[in-house]
């Protein structure tokens, strides 16, 4: 989603919506003496704008001599949409992104190090795991402010009926018994589903290194003296041997369901075609919204390996751009807006979790309603992503990683050859980053 994109027509597009939608200066200070910002966000989802919407409304009533005008932004061409406005200095002051987006933004020169500007009440909210996310060298260079665990999300009537074992964040399957579990969930007949999971597998990367670190696994390793290589060892192996055996071997995984996003997996859910999806957290917004009347559903965490229930996450971050000239004025409306109730209003409108603890403890996100308390109960186990700040990593996954995996998923290469292209490969591609 947050690929690097580097071609003509990109650019000319990028140019494009820079012109209608974020033109004119960047922010500045009026006649008057009063500060203008501009926050460029990604909320998508009609709640999360309307809670942003909300916020911004709610600052510029009180604080007259600072004020925020909202810009939206997209997902789909974040990266490229900021590259060109910083590269034209007209960078919004305030930005919306995700950590994995940041490094070359970071090292690039383009974002605050917010160390010496960030108010200690915010720094001492936000755990040190989260923190890890944004930091790149010796500066921090965004709040992390809502992270998303992945979940398994379950038809209740099947699992039931099946009589297996219902995992808990304190008493989880292991990837062994979860393997076992959906053999049995295949089948024909009562407490059956024509597969026990589909993995949604369009873009695999991202899910097979942050479900890996439960199993230990890192890939990534980074040396005294700075430098990243990668390594395929038997920690990294467990997550995509388990799902190559459920597909290959168990056919209790769907093989159409690798080439989906995973919005399209939700109706053979609600169909009981699959028993299981591993989704990302906020998909619960989805269900509850296309589910068919009756549908029972549940959330149940992923699985634990060596490491319990860790997962890797990037979790979305509040930036300032180094052009600014309003740097401090930009850090006391991000304060604002992650204040401990105004960051459950953003987790609430976006179906995610947050990252402060004053926020994580509010009752409203430890309700059994829509699987909160699941998610909530897997929020002490998110880590920083393992290629978090890797050079380098977006050619990796696009030209050597995900074709890689789709291969070893669909059974077109073995484990061997898996190994030899994310390490061999991957490593000339690393290397080129690191002279």
């Amino acid at each position: 989603m947050r690929a690097l994109v580097r071609t003509t027509a990109a650019a000319a597009t990028v140019l494009a919506l820079l012109l209608t939608g974020c033109s004119g200066d960047g922010g500045g200070t009026d006649t008057d003496g009063r500060i203008e910002l501009r926050f460029q966000s990604l909320a998508w989802q009609k709640e999360s704008v309307d809670a942003n919407k909300q916020l911004v409304k709610e600052w510029n009533a009180t604080h007259p001599d600072i004020q925020v005008e909202y810009v939206q932004g997209s997902w789909d061409s974040v990266h490229d949409q900021l590259l060109t406005s910083f590269e034209g200095d007209e960078a919004p002051d305030v930005i919306h992104d995700a950590s994995d987006d940041l490094a070359d933004f970071a090292y690039g020169g383009y974002l605050a190090d917010l160390r010496d500007l960030l108010p200690e009440r915010l720094t001492a909210d936000i755990p040190e795991q989260s923190w890890r996310t944004t930091t790149f060298g010796d500066g921090v260079y965004g709040v992390p402010f809502l992270q998303e665990p992945r979940v398994l999300i379950a038809n209740t009537k099947i699992l039931k009926a099946s009589g297996v074992r219902i995992p808990t964040p304190t008493n989880p399957w292991s990837w062994d018994e979860f393997r076992q579990v959906t053999k049995e969930l295949t089948g024909k007949g009562e407490g059956k589903a024509t597969y026990g999971v589909a993995w949604p597998l369009k873009e695999p990367v991202s899910v097979t290194l942050n479900l890996g670190l439960s199993s230990g696994g890192q890939l990534f390793h980074r040396g005294a003296d700075g430098r990243v290589t990668i390594r395929f060892d038997e920690g990294d192996q467990v997550v995509p041997g388990t799902i190559r055996d459920q597909v290959d071997t168990d056919h209790s995984a769907a093989r159409t369901a690798l080439g989906m996003g995973g919005s399209d997996t939700l109706p053979g859910l609600f169909g009981g075609r699959y028993a299981m999806v591993p989704l990302g957290f906020s998909y619960r917004q989805q269900v509850v919204e296309q589910a068919p009347e009756g549908f029972d559903w549940t959330v149940l965490p992923a699985p634990a390996g060596s490491d319990g229930l860790a997962q890797g996450v990037s979790p979305q971050t509040l930036s300032v751009a180094e052009s600014s000239p309003h740097k401090k004025a930009a850090v006391q409306f991000i304060d604002f807006l992650l204040r401990p109730p105004n960051m459950v209003r953003l987790a609430e409108g976006d179906w995610m979790l947050p990252t402060g603890t004053a926020a994580l403890a509010d009752p409203a996100l430890h309700t059994t309603e829509n699987g909160w308390a699941t998610g909530a109960a897997l929020a002490k186990g998110l880590r920083s992503a393992p290629a978090q700040s890797v050079r380098g990593y977006p050619e990796w996954k696009d030209k050597v990683a995900t074709p890689a995996l789709q291969e070893y998923y669909s059974g077109a290469i073995g484990r061997d050859e898996l190994s030899r292209r994310l390490v061999g490969d991957g490593n000339r591609v690393l290397a080129r980053y690191q002279r």
